[in-house]
């Protein structure tokens, strides 16, 4: 059975049942009809429907794409998805898998972050949910940024399905039987911070160790000029030129970074930590990474001290403590001197960031926005004066 409709320049065909070689003729003399009837832009083979297909079928298909070029197939289920994909159809033409539905209402968030929220579902499993609704790019990239990581060598949950969200949007699931984010232990009791730090540093250092060159990572480097740039009209000119100039003497590093590297993207599974999150995955000079650490940690609640909570569940200074702690790991020494140095330059690069994001969200024309916005310009008069260097 064979049913069309059009919607804006684009004629949507939607087939039902098997298609073989018994009926293989008469169906494509009936979508050549179709087509011919109702002169269209592009057009869709909805599949939600068809429960199978022969060699017949997929010669059909093929015939009606060299007629119409612009011909996709849709809501195709795993075992046909299978077929096109092992006779090279996939590499043809665009054919989008059906998806199945899930809720999250009632389900635990066990993490947030700037471009979705991250659900258990039930004990094995968490999903990531997209904030953007039109999120299968974002799904795909992220999928293909996990997949570099963990050829790599780092730790990382792969996604393994993609579904979607009752109510709108789409979300990919993650197997993790059993698994606690590193915030939730602390939270617990089960580790104390310093035990956490001290796996946490290990697992970046190893992330840091890694050098990829890929053209899908971007590079922090101009990622972190592009924040500067945008602060030209809010800073006095000659903090405005030397923050560019700093950023922009930070040596090319192709080293990986996870880009939002905090409690709540590390989770542990069986002893083992693995990274989530991985949209924002990244390369570039270890001081980009540790700027977000900083962020995540002190930056984000500098006004309110009730926002580090609310993001992470650790009372703010509790996490002051813990990147502090976390920074001297890192640097191999209890040095107060030299922590402080090297957070100097930290803060500058993550209150840059800052002070960008709270403007670029009419920060201006709130209170609280207003209020740190002024932090982070009064912390980047003190710092700039101070430090000449960004690299340690």
């Amino acid at each position: 059975m064979i049913t069309a409709k059009t919607d804006n320049g684009k004629l949507i065909i939607s087939l039902t049942g098997t298609i073989d070689s018994a009926n293989a003729p008469a169906v494509e003399t009936e979508l050549q009809g179709i087509c011919s009837a109702n002169p269209c832009e592009s057009v869709e083979l909805d599949c939600d429907q068809l429960e199978y297909c022969t060699s017949a079928d997929l010669r059909v298909i093929l015939r009606l794409k060299q007629k119409m070029d612009a011909t996709v197939l849709t809501n195709v289920h795993t075992e046909l998805y299978n077929i096109f994909d092992m006779t090279g159809f996939t590499e043809m033409m665009e054919v989008h898998k059906a998806y199945r539905v899930i809720s999250v209402d009632g389900c635990e968030v066990i993490g947030q972050g700037a471009n979705g929220k991250v659900y258990r579902i039930n004990p094995d499993t968490i999903v990531k949910v997209y904030l953007n609704p039109d999120a299968l790019p974002e799904i795909h990239r992220e999928r293909e940024l996990a997949r570099l990581a963990f050829v790599a060598g780092v730790p990382t949950a792969i996604p393994y399905d993609v579904v979607r969200i009752e109510g709108g949007g789409f979300g990919s699931v993650f197997e993790l039987l059993n698994a606690t984010s590193y915030a939730k232990l602390i939270i617990r009791g089960e580790k104390t911070p310093d035990e956490i730090a001290d796996m946490s540093i290990r697992l970046l250092k190893l992330i840091h160790s890694k050098e990829v060159r890929s053209n899908i990572l971007p590079d922090m480097k101009k990622v972190a000029l592009n924040w500067a740039m945008f602060l030209k009209d809010y800073l006095p000119p000659e903090e405005h030129e030397k923050l560019i100039a700093m950023i922009s003497a930070v040596p090319e590093d192709a080293h990986l970074m996870h880009g939002d590297y905090h409690v709540k993207n590390v989770m542990l599974q069986n002893n083992e930590s693995l990274l989530i999150d991985m949209d924002t995955l990244c390369h570039g000079h270890p001081i980009f990474e540790l700027a977000s650490m900083y962020n995540a940690y002190v930056g984000f609640g500098l006004v309110n001290h009730e926002h580090t909570p609310k993001f992470l569940g650790i009372p703010y200074e509790t996490c002051f403590r813990f990147w502090r702690k976390s920074l001297a790991l890192y640097l191999g020494t209890e040095d107060e001197n030299r922590i402080d140095e090297v957070e100097a330059k930290a803060k500058i690069v993550g209150l840059t960031r800052l002070m960008r994001r709270e403007i670029r969200r009419n920060g201006l024309n709130r209170e609280d926005g207003r209020k740190m916005i002024e932090i982070c310009r009064a912390n980047l008069s003190e710092l700039l004066p101070k430090v000449d260097s960004l690299v340690f």
